[in-house]
């Protein structure tokens, strides 16, 4: 699913009271471990609003659209979709416009029994549409995904079945964890780099 260097992930718990401030804490520790000066932040929100499971990406594109002021560039939103058929295109105009830019993928994904209902967010890119064997670009130089359903073998029919309240609450946590963290990113900028320790998200070797 990922690229050749295996990123850095971190498993948050949507059911947990504190998932959106985990979640924070380990975007902005992402965030600062990028290795590159960047001057922008941009969202890309992948996904379909015509599949449910795959509506997550676009569900928060829309609620972040409400909060550009706060200075960052969201792109894939429920009017104006980025997934599979377009994916390719808008990444070369987002680089076009944003050369200098830090990008933030988002998207749904499949796992897992137990790790169904999980948030992770990771360093590194993401391979859209991997699971359902699509040829995809690598995305991101962070990422966060949201494990919306159990992979098996019939993947977009689970995605089509997903719960809307599954995605929905999903949604939520998500988008105040990246409200969060964006706020106080300047601020952890100037310090240095936060440790994670202590924070209920844990690696993904832990949890192998």
């Amino acid at each position: 699913m990922f690229g050749k260097r295996t990123p850095e992930i971190f498993y948050i718990n949507e059911r947990s009271q504190t998932a959106s401030e985990e979640l924070a804490q380990v975007l902005k520790y992402c965030i600062l471990q990028a290795g590159r000066e960047f001057r922008e932040v941009v969202f890309l929100c992948i996904g379909s609003d015509r599949i449910t499971g795959d509506s997550l990406g676009p569900l928060i594109g829309h609620r972040l659209s409400a909060y550009r002021a706060l200075g960052f560039y969201v792109y894939g939103t429920l009017d104006d979709p980025v997934h599979a058929l377009n994916l390719t295109d808008r990444l070369r105009m987002i680089r076009h416009r944003h050369p200098n830019g830090l990008i933030v993928a988002i998207d749904a994904s499949l796992g897992s029994r137990r790790h169904q209902g999980y948030i992770t967010v990771g360093c590194g890119p993401i391979r859209p549409g991997a699971g359902a064997g699509k040829n995809l670009p690598e995305v991101g130089d962070v990422f966060i995904t949201g494990i919306v359903n159990v992979s098996g073998s019939f993947e977009q029919l689970l995605l089509q079945t997903t719960r809307l309240s599954t995605v929905f609450h999903m949604a939520e946590a998500i988008t105040q964890g990246i409200l969060i963290g964006f706020q106080t990113l300047e601020a952890a900028a100037l310090a240095a780099v936060p440790a994670v320790a202590g924070a209920a998200a844990v690696s993904e070797q832990e949890l192998l």
